[in-house]
């Protein structure tokens, strides 16, 4: 197979890596340091030319449309964030569905990304309205049911963040008498209760709202998926840090019709590609690993 080579410019405002022009397509955006990329080597990708993926409908109308059309989040910063002032798309996520998107034959710049939110990614990849869905997805039996999943190409736990000058909470076991803060009615924030990890919670409506607290010296600390802190984490490292082992496991997916398994096993491969050529590792450093959290590479699970 024979590749060209695209270079996906790294641009660090803020948090990491950015695009622009069609629906997010890769650029070199300029700091005045004179090398377009905040001072850290681009991401490049190769991108496959010929792919052909036998049997996969999915696969077909992506060249039909030529484009895929992926669903992401547009609202976790470090993951799938969409600035609102440019309307460029960035974070690991991101990514990692331009990376798939290069090994499928096309050009990152040309991907369609659809937000969608969490209670609507199963229909939106039955319906067709997204060709697979790079999000914060985590893989489990009740969703198998009505799609597949490509991966895990992250395993996310459940994790703390805290004030960047905190030295009292080292994790989970010394959250007692500490305020901590998640979302109303979020499985965090009732694995907190049910392991009695502390009795003063504060529950409000988005995470970035608890981050706010967190700031104004409110709350101690916020609880959800690390991947999500780490973001946080990586917008504003002077600001924040996660600490203390994970204490849950939510192996991330790439959502896709559940009866492609042509799809499925196709991707399967790209990711396995990317945890052995090293991809994997500069995605993640570029974008989740601006947090100063490391990251131990996932095993694929070809169920």
């Amino acid at each position: 197979m024979r590749f060209r080579t695209l270079a996906a410019g790294l641009l660090i405002s803020g948090l990491a890596l950015s695009a622009c022009g069609k629906e997010g397509g890769p650029t070199d955006a300029g700091n005045g340091d004179g090398d377009g990329n905040g001072g850290a080597q681009p991401l490049t990708y190769q991108v496959a030319e010929n792919v052909s993926v036998e049997g996969s409908p999915t696969f077909q109308d992506m060249k039909a449309k030529g484009h895929p059309v992926v669903g992401v989040k547009e609202d976790q910063p470090g993951l799938g964030y969409k600035d609102p002032t440019t309307g460029e798309y960035s974070g690991f996520d991101i990514e990692i569905a331009r990376y798939v998107a290069a090994k499928l034959g096309f050009e990152p710049g040309t991907i369609e990304y659809k937000p969608v939110p969490s209670a609507g990614r199963e229909q939106a990849i039955i319906n067709g309205d997204v060709h697979y869905y790079v999000g914060t997805y985590t893989i489990n039996d009740k969703r198998k049911e009505q799609v597949a999943f490509a991966g895990p190409y992250f395993v996310a736990g459940q994790g703390l963040l805290v004030r960047e000058d905190n030295t009292d909470i080292t994790g989970k076991d010394s959250l007692q008498g500490k305020t901590v803060c998640s979302v109303t009615g979020s499985t965090p924030i009732q694995r907190v209760r049910d392991q009695n990890l502390t009795d003063k919670i504060v529950e409000l409506q988005t995470y970035s709202q608890c981050v706010n607290q967190l700031v104004q010296g409110q709350v101690d600390a916020v609880t959800t998926d690390d991947a999500i802190l780490k973001g946080y984490a990586a917008q504003e490292p002077d600001k924040f840090k996660v600490v203390g082992d994970t204490f849950s496991e939510e192996p991330y997916g790439i959502g896709m019709p559940k009866g492609d398994k042509a799809l499925r096993d196709k991707v399967n491969d790209i990711l396995e590609e990317s945890l052995q050529n090293g991809d994997w590792e500069k995605i993640y450093d570029a974008t989740l690993g601006k947090s100063g959290a490391p990251a131990e590479k996932p095993t694929i699970d070809r169920y």
